[in-house]
């Protein structure tokens, strides 16, 4: 999902909203294009929303507030609304059952990661420099169709042309784990097969000339070792059930038009 530089965005909103009110106070225009710039989306549009939306939730929770709690909330609104959420929500803890049978129905979530063994050639260039990435993609094409022809040249090429430190080990990246390098390669590594991968893989780096020599995929853990992992899971899940329910109801009783909550009325609260 692309997202929108906020920064960029006028004062007010480009599209216009509906009058919104809760209760009796009105959500003021300025205020949703202020509150846009901390809701990452793929438009003006959905960012407007997405920001509207939370402002109701904060309105009707700082109303309910000071009706439940008795007083004035201005001052301390976010303890407030702690205070009155710990109130009114109530989740009951999951039992072992309920943690069986969640990690019965999702065993490809509880795995060690997957692991690669890796060497590539780094051929640098600057993300800027278009002359330069040019000309280090055609060596890179050259490079391969060569490597391709004599696959034991990989690692003379890594010592003559990368920019890398793996080169004086014939561009051996050694065993790598999600998350242990570039996030170009790293997300490419995920869906290429074993073996000398056929383009030049651009980074911000320059280009990489990846050879994968193993994938080894990630084992089963078993419950005992993710319970904990597996009871916050639900724990937050009911948390997220229990504020919904609770949050579309105070918008039925205190009121709230020109919006509606959608079903997942809660959810940036927790976030």
């Amino acid at each position: 999902m692309q997202m929108i530089d906020t920064q960029t965005l006028p004062e007010a909103p480009t599209l216009a909203l509906p009058p919104i009110v809760v209760g009796d106070t009105p959500i003021d225009p300025a205020e949703i294009a202020a509150e846009m710039q901390y809701h990452g989306a793929d438009s003006p549009e959905s960012a407007q929303l997405a920001a509207a939306r939370a402002l109701v939730i904060r309105e009707l929770l700082r109303q309910e507030a000071e009706h439940t709690l008795g007083r004035d909330v201005a001052m301390d609104e976010q303890d407030a609304m702690t205070t009155l959420l710990d109130q009114a929500l109530s989740t009951p803890e999951p039992d072992d059952a309920a943690c069986e049978r969640y990690f019965q129905a999702h065993r490809d979530r509880f795995c060690t990661p997957p692991r690669y063994r890796v060497r590539h050639v780094l051929l640098p260039a600057a993300p800027d420099d278009q002359t330069a990435r040019d000309e280090m993609k055609t060596l890179g094409e050259s490079l391969l169709n060569e490597l391709f022809e004599h696959p034991e040249r990989f690692d003379e090429f890594a010592l003559r042309h990368s920019a890398c430190p793996s080169k004086e080990s014939g561009g051996a990246l050694g065993e790598l784990a999600p998350g242990q390098t570039v996030k170009e390669l790293d997300d490419a590594l995920k869906h290429l097969p074993e073996g000398l991968h056929d383009q030049p893989l651009a980074s911000r780096y320059g280009w990489h000339l990846v050879q994968i020599d193993q994938k080894i995929e990630g084992e089963a853990l078993p419950l005992e070792a993710v319970v904990d992992r597996v009871r916050h899971t639900l724990r937050e899940q009911a948390t997220r059930r229990a504020l919904r329910h609770y949050l579309l109801a105070l918008a039925e009783e205190i009121g709230v038009t020109g919006i509606t909550l959608d079903d997942e009325a809660g959810g940036a609260l927790m976030q």
